[in-house]
C-alpha cells in the first residue's frame, strides 16, 4: 500500500473495472424497520452501543420528500423499531462517533436557501452528550457542506474530514484538517482545511462518510464516489481509502461493493437506482465487515465485505 501526497485521480469507470476482479461481497440482507408508518428508512448508520443497547438511527421520511427526521432504532424480534423515549431530530443521513468519551451524533440540517426562492440550503449539525438521551447541539458547518466528519486520532487530538462544492471542490471534494478538542470545531477551521489533492476528477465528487482509527494510528474512511451518466442519473458507489494523519498522505480508493451487490428493491426516483449510500462499517474478528448502507434514497440493506481496513494496518 502506498500513500501519496498527492492522489492518482480515479474515475468511476476505472474503480468499477478494478472491483469486478476482486472478491465480492455476501449475503446481503435488507433491513426491516416498522413503526414509522408508510415512510421509508435509509442512509442508516452502523449500529452502536448507547446505554448497554444496540441502536442505529436513521433517516426516516416519505418516498414523495425531502423533508426527514432522525430516529433512532433498536432491535425487536428481527425488526427495528423506534427506541421508546428516544429523542427525535430534524435532520437528514445521521452518523456517529465517539471523542473524549462521549458521543458525538451529526446530520444535515436543511433550511430555506437564503438567495434561491424554493429552494433548499443545508449544513451539517453535530450533538454531543454521555447518550443519545442527553444530546445537545455544540457545533454547525459551513452553509452548503455535507459530508463534515470527526475522528478521535491516537494522541486525542481530532481529524476534520470536510467536504467543500463550488469555488474550492468543485462538486464535491474531500478535505483534511487537525484540531485539538471538539470546542475549536469552527465554520473557519473546516472552510479552510485543506483539500486531498487529486483525489476525485472534477466531472466526479466523493465524500467520507465514516472514518475509523486504525491499529497503527492511520485513518480508514469508508466513504463514497460518485458520477452523473449521460442521462443525468446518479451512480453513487462505497469506497475506502487510509490517512497518515500526521502527513495528509491518502492512499488510492477502491470500492467495496456496488448497487447490484444488494437485493433489488424501489428507488426513490428514477434517478436514483444506482446509489449505495455508505453509512457505516462494522468490523468482525474473522477478517470480514458488515457495511451498513442506505439504498437507492428508499430502504437500508447490510451486506458482507472482506474488511477494507486490514491491509492497511500491516
Amino acid at each position: 500500500m502506498t500513500l501519496l501526497k498527492k492522489g492518482n485521480a480515479q474515475t468511476c469507470e476505472k474503480l468499477l473495472a478494478e472491483f469486478t476482479t476482486k472478491a465480492q461481497p455476501t449475503n446481503p440482507e435488507k433491513m426491516i424497520f416498522s413503526g414509522v408508518g408508510e415512510n421509508d428508512v435509509y442512509n442508516i448508520s452502523a449500529p452502536f452501543e448507547d446505554e448497554g443497547e444496540l441502536v442505529i438511527a436513521g433517516r426516516v421520511e416519505s418516498r414523495d420528500s425531502e423533508h426527514s427526521n432522525v430516529n433512532f432504532f433498536v432491535e425487536r424480534n428481527g425488526e427495528w423499531v423506534p427506541r421508546s423515549g428516544a429523542p427525535v431530530f430534524e435532520l437528514q443521513d445521521p452518523f456517529f462517533t465517539r471523542i473524549a468519551g462521549e458521543l458525538v451524533l451529526g446530520g444535515v440540517q436543511i433550511f430555506p436557501h437564503p438567495t434561491n426562492e424554493g429552494q433548499h440550503g443545508w449544513r451539517t449539525v453535530f450533538y454531543k452528550g454521555q447518550s443519545i438521551a442527553n444530546l445537545q447541539e455544540f457545533a454547525k458547518g459551513p452553509d452548503g457542506m455535507k459530508d463534515l466528519r470527526l475522528v478521535e486520532l491516537k494522541d486525542g487530538s481530532i481529524g476534520v474530514l470536510t467536504r467543500p462544492q463550488g469555488e474550492k471542490g468543485g462538486r464535491g471534494k474531500i478535505g483534511w484538517t487537525r484540531i485539538s478538542t471538539l470546542a475549536e470545531l469552527s465554520v473557519d477551521v473546516v472552510s479552510e482545511a485543506p483539500l486531498l489533492e487529486g483525489q476525485f476528477i472534477d466531472e466526479e465528487w466523493g465524500g467520507a462518510n465514516e472514518p475509523h482509527l486504525l491499529a497503527n494510528g492511520f485513518v480508514g474512511v469508508l466513504g463514497h464516489v460518485a458520477s452523473f451518466d449521460g442521462e443525468g442519473n446518479r451512480h453513487y458507489y462505497p469506497m475506502v481509502f487510509a490517512l497518515d494523519p500526521e502527513t495528509g498522505a491518502f492512499s488510492d480508493m477502491e470500492l467495496i461493493a456496488t448497487r447490484s451487490c444488494f437485493l433489488p428493491g424501489p428507488s426513490k426516483r428514477p434517478d436514483l437506482v444506482d446509489v449505495v449510500f455508505s453509512g457505516g462499517l462494522v468490523r468482525k474478528q474473522d477478517g470480514n465487515a458488515v457495511l451498513y448502507a442506505g439504498i437507492s434514497d428508499a430502504e437500508a440493506q447490510k451486506i458482507t465485505i472482506l474488511d477494507p481496513f486490514l491491509k492497511y494496518e500491516q
